[in-house]
C-alpha cells in the first residue's frame, strides 16, 4: 500500500501532572526523530495538570513550530486526552504515546518502518513490564478475561502505543460514543493490523498518576463497552439458583439435612439477595454508560492552546 509522498507523523502525548517527565521527552522524542524518513509534529494534551505542565509546553510550543499544545479546563482522563489528540492532529498517520516514557520513544522508528510497509495499524504488545508483580497480575488477567468476554477480538497485553492510519483515525473520529475504550475501537474498525513486541520501563521521573481506581474504571469501560456477555450473567444465574434450590428441597424431603432445616431460609434469603444484587449493578453498569450517551455533553472542554510560532 503507497503512503503519501514526505508525510507527515502525529505523536500525541497525553498530559498529567508531568512537569518532571517533560523536559527529559523533549530531548528524547527531538533525539529520535532525527533517524526518522518522515516529518513529525508533536501533540501534547494536557489533561487538567494541577503543576507547571501547562508553562513547559507552551514554552516548548512557542520555541518550535512542530510543537503544538491543547490545554482542557479540568482533568477529562486519559481517554479523553487521547481522543482530543486524535481530534486535532494533522498528520497522515498518529502514534499515541505516553508522557513518562514507560512507552520507549525509541520504538517508534519500528512502528513508522511497519507503516510505511503498508500496516494501517500499529500497536505496541508489552513483552514485559516494570510494574509491581500485583498490577502484572491484573493487567495479564483482564486482558485474557476480556479476550473470552468480547466479541471483538482485542490483542493481549496492548495498550494505547500504537500508530493509526489517518483512515484509521478519521474511523475513530466520526464513532459518536463518549465512555471510549480505544483499544478496543482500534481493533473494532479494523484494517491490517501489525504487532510490534517491546518492552515496557518503568517512569523516568515522578510517582504514577493512573490511579487503582482509573485502572478498574478503564477495565470496566472495556468489558461493558465491547461485550454483552454480564447481561447473560442473571439467566446463568437465575438457572444456577433454580438447580441449587431445587437439590436443597430434594435434600430436605430426604431429611439428609434436617438438622439445617430452620437455616435454610436465612441461607437462600442471602443467596437471592446477593444474586439479586449482582444483577442490578450490572445492569446499573449499561444503565450508567446508555445516560452518559444521552445526554450527549462534550468529552473534554478546551481551556488553551499553544499552536507553535507562526
Amino acid at each position: 500500500m503507497s503512503r503519501p509522498h514526505d508525510p507527515l507523523i502525529s505523536i500525541i502525548v497525553p498530559c498529567f501532572n508531568e512537569e518532571e517527565s517533560l523536559p527529559i521527552l523533549f530531548a528524547r522524542l527531538e533525539t529520535v526523530a532525527k533517524t526518522w524518513p518522515v516529518r513529525f509534529e508533536v501533540v501534547c494534551v494536557d489533561d487538567g495538570s494541577r503543576d507547571a505542565t501547562w508553562s513547559l509546553l507552551q514554552r516548548q510550543s512557542a520555541a518550535f513550530a512542530h510543537w503544538r499544545g491543547f490545554s482542557f479546563s479540568r482533568n477529562f482522563g486519559h481517554q479523553a486526552a487521547v481522543s482530543a489528540g486524535l481530534q486535532k492532529c494533522r498528520g497522515d498517520a498518529a502514534i499515541i504515546i505516553d508522557a513518562d516514557l514507560q512507552d520507549p520513544p525509541e520504538e517508534l522508528a519500528g512502528f513508522i518502518a511497519e507503516w510505511l510497509a503498508g500496516n494501517d495499524v500499529v500497536y505496541g504488545v508489552r513483552e514485559s513490564r516494570d510494574d509491581p508483580a500485583l498490577k502484572q497480575a491484573l493487567a495479564w488477567g483482564f486482558y485474557r478475561v476480556l479476550e473470552k468476554l468480547s466479541s471483538t477480538p482485542i490483542p493481549r497485553d496492548s495498550g494505547d502505543f500504537a500508530l493509526l492510519d489517518r483512515k484509521v483515525i478519521d474511523a475513530i473520529n466520526r464513532l459518536p460514543e463518549r465512555r471510549r475504550y480505544l483499544r478496543g475501537l482500534r481493533s473494532w474498525v479494523g484494517f491490517r493490523q501489525k504487532a510490534v513486541v517491546f518492552k515496557r520501563l518503568a517512569r523516568v521521573a515522578g510517582q504514577p498518576h493512573y490511579t487503582f481506581k482509573s485502572s478498574l474504571q478503564l477495565a470496566l469501560d472495556g468489558v461493558f463497552s465491547f461485550s454483552t456477555v454480564p447481561l447473560r450473567l442473571a439467566t446463568w444465574l437465575g438457572f444456577a439458583i433454580s438447580g441449587l434450590a431445587l437439590l436443597l428441597a430434594a435434600a430436605s424431603l430426604l431429611d439428609l439435612v434436617s438438622r439445617a432445616t430452620f437455616s435454610l431460609p436465612v441461607i437462600a434469603v442471602f443467596l437471592l439477595g446477593g444474586v439479586q444484587l449482582i444483577c442490578v449493578g450490572i445492569l446499573g453498569e449499561y444503565l450508567g454508560r446508555i445516560y452518559d450517551e444521552v445526554k450527549a455533553r462534550p468529552s473534554w472542554i478546551i481551556a488553551d492552546s499553544s499552536d507553535g510560532p507562526t
